[in-house]
């Protein structure tokens, strides 16, 4: 059974990268215009006040009243996200 260590160990730290992948890395309140990865200035517009949530795995979503409005980025998967899962 010792040469499908490898696979099974990889599927296992998959498995926690997953789940790693879905925390929310920091969460911002505010009514900022000049986020870095923000290309929606008419979201806050007029004060208005939006939340951004980053996640482990990359995403990033805006929520405006409890909504889903956009998500920046893709999210990692296979061999990339066990990466930074390992290099957190």
């Amino acid at each position: 059974m010792t040469e499908f260590e490898t696979r099974v160990d990889r599927q296992r730290t998959l498995l926690e990268a997953e789940k790693w992948a879905k925390t929310a890395n920091c969460v911002h309140i505010h009514s900022l215009q000049s986020m870095w990865y923000d290309d929606r200035p008419e979201d806050t517009a007029d004060g208005q006040s939006v939340t951004d949530i980053q996640y482990n795995s990359g995403l990033i979503t805006r929520m405006k009243d409890g909504t889903t409005i956009h998500t920046w980025g893709k999210p990692l998967k296979g061999d990339d996200l066990i990466w930074a899962y390992q290099h957190s």
